[in-house]
């Protein structure tokens, strides 16, 4: 009886098996398009690194990253411990938000999809063209 059981299950399974395997793959994630992220909190914001006074790297809690183009320079961001997010009350971190450091406002002109940012220290030829095409991203 119990083989019987597994059989009839694993017959029934085997169209599921070819339906999966006939998925499109998920395409890659463009690059350098406006983009944002819902309800900036410590829940949705995993990651966040200084691009020296003139953006910030962004990742959200499904790992994707973003950059963000500061409307001026933003002094201290390089070595502020923590940042807050003023979205006026829209609850969106986009080219329409505010970062805060240390009592200072940096508004964004630009938030677009990234790659990861360079490693901070010896970067690897990856991470160079990582960084090379996130700077591309931002400037298409």
């Amino acid at each position: 009886m119990n083989k019987i059981l597994a059989l009839s299950l694993a017959a029934s399974l085997l169209p599921l098996s070819a339906a999966a395997a006939n998925e499109p793959a998920e395409a890659p994630r463009a690059l350098g398009e406006e983009a944002s992220i819902v309800f900036p909190s410590d829940s949705t914001i995993r990651n966040w690194r200084a691009d020296r006074d003139r953006g910030i790297w962004v990742q959200d809690r499904r790992g994707d990253w973003f950059y963000g183009t500061f409307a001026g320079i933003c002094r201290d961001v390089d070595f502020a411990p923590q940042i807050a997010v003023d979205s006026r009350g829209v609850n969106r971190l986009d080219r329409f938000a505010t970062i805060l450091v240390r009592g200072e406002r940096c508004p964004l002109v630009s938030f677009v999809t990234s790659a990861p940012p360079p490693s901070k220290e010896g970067a690897s030829k990856e991470d160079k063209k990582a960084a090379d095409a996130a700077e591309d991203a931002v400037a298409n």
